[in-house]
């Protein structure tokens, strides 16, 4: 399959033209500002799917939008029309408009024009059909900062301590990632059919309803989050999508951070990554002969693994007495689990220093650690 992008070198462009050099069946051929709309019908030939993605949103002059937006439309319609009706192939256009088609401002009109521009098209030509999203804010990596993305301005600017703007925090927001963007426009080129929203036009899902003071609160959180060592919930919904975002903006010399060590003689201790309620992870060295632990919990559990080193735990209930020990190296990987109501600790018996991975289910706390001393 071959296809043509308009506005290639834009933000959802960059992201679009990523996933399909990801495919080995399709060829991309790409308009940019570098082109001329005359290079159109040439550019066309062979092309069995179009992406319009280009358009002019903050413009020099009032002009650009007709120019970039409506203009543009017509003569890419014209060509896709000329070509299919050369060939008698079918080439489907689809159309990244605006929710704010709908609003009676310069841009807005521009882009309803647009997509009239190409109804019309379709419904001269049934070899022209036409797939037209009405996009909210869409979000995600490679989006200009300190342009008319105000995710894209958050991320870039706290990332590195520079200060945002928030006029007013309830404002409201629908957003949409990128990621679901891409998606629900390659299932179109590989024929899948559009999810209509209410208004008829092609719609993405998920969508995210939030507020700028929102958005602003979770992004900042993110980055106080490396000092902190908790995390926010990012494995699913807007979070998920928002921290990939975030952490796209960071600048290369911020990709790593030092989090802080704890020595004595038995070895070193180091927190991790500490969640809101799912527990903590760490790791911790012993040299050999060096014992750690010695104590017990009463709803406290965690789970070790001896990643490097050969480690013996041992185990003494609280009540009965009974004992238990086991062995467990880096040479294989098997999880110790500590119990509640027993004491326990672990022993270096190597000759190596031992490297121990922890997780533990709750956030340590000084005031209520949940641990009591008991050497065994």
């Amino acid at each position: 399959m071959k296809v043509l992008i308009t506005g290639a070198k834009g933000f959802i462009g960059l992201n679009l033209r990523l996933r399909l050099q990801e495919r080995n069946d399709v060829e991309v051929v790409c308009f940019s500002r570098d082109h001329q709309v005359g290079e159109l019908p040439q550019l066309l030939k062979g092309v069995d799917f179009v992406f319009h993605l280009a358009g002019v949103n903050r413009p020099k002059d009032i002009s650009e939008f007709t120019t970039g937006n409506t203009n543009l439309t017509r003569d890419l319609c014209h060509a896709v029309a000329g070509i299919a009706s050369t060939t008698g192939k079918s080439i489907p256009v689809l159309f990244a408009s605006s929710v704010q088609a709908s609003l009676d401002t310069p841009y807005g009109q521009s882009k309803r024009d647009a997509e009239t521009i190409l109804a019309l098209a379709s419904q001269e030509s049934p070899l022209v059909p036409v797939h037209i999203f009405r996009l909210p804010n869409v979000f995600g990596k490679w989006c200009k900062p300190n342009y008319n993305s105000v995710v894209a301005t958050f991320c870039h600017n706290i990332s590195r301590k520079l200060p945002i703007r928030v006029n007013d925090a309830n404002t409201s927001m629908t957003l949409v990632y990128i990621d679901d963007v891409v998606e629900q426009f390659l299932n179109i080129m590989d024929g899948g059919s559009p999810l209509l929203g209410a208004d008829g036009f092609a719609s993405v899902h998920p969508q995210y309803a939030t507020t700028v003071g929102e958005l602003a609160s979770l992004i900042q959180a993110f980055y106080d989050s490396r000092g902190s060592l908790v995390t926010e919930r990012v494995g699913t919904g807007l979070a998920r999508a928002l921290y990939a975002t975030y952490v796209s903006y960071l600048p290369v010399d911020d990709f790593s951070y030092n989090i802080p060590q704890y020595a004595d003689k038995r070895g070193v201790f180091v927190e991790i990554l500490k969640t809101p309620d799912c527990g903590q992870f760490s790791f911790f060295t012993a040299h050999p002969g060096q014992t750690r632990g010695g104590h017990y919990h009463h709803s406290k559990t965690e789970k070790f693994l001896v990643i490097k080193g050969q480690g013996l735990f041992r185990f003494r209930h609280m009540l009965s007495g009974e004992t238990h020990e086991l062995t467990t190296s880096g040479d294989k990987p098997q999880i110790v689990d500590t119990v509640p109501g027993w004491t326990h600790d672990i022993t270096n018996t190597g000759a190596d220093e031992m490297l121990v991975m922890l997780w533990a289910n709750e956030i340590f706390d000084s005031a209520r650690p949940d641990t009591f001393s008991c050497p065994l």
